[in-house]
């Protein structure tokens, strides 16, 4: 029931959503320059893959938390997170 938290949880969803996406791209370099490693670099983006959903799980939490404690919708709103954090 910590809105301060929940509002911090919603912001880095959007940090883990781009490293997300860099590891994509460093995946995929490196699958050009190194095609032997390409299962274990697979591997390396399912784990980074599923990580980042494990944060849009979070942040669905935090926003269910913010809408309970404040009675405020704030879902698909970014910027209602970086004012409030």
């Amino acid at each position: 029931m910590d809105c301060k938290r929940a509002y911090q949880v919603c912001a880095a969803d959007d940090e883990v959503d781009a490293l997300n996406l860099r590891m994509y791209k460093q995946v995929e370099a490196t699958i050009v320059a190194h095609p032997r490693w390409t299962r274990s670099l697979l591997h390396l983006l399912s784990v980074s893959r599923h990580l980042e959903r494990v944060t849009d799980h979070a942040t669905n939490i935090a926003e269910d938390v913010i809408y309970m404690v404040e009675g405020r919708i704030v879902r698909h709103k970014a910027e209602d997170y970086k004012s409030q954090s």
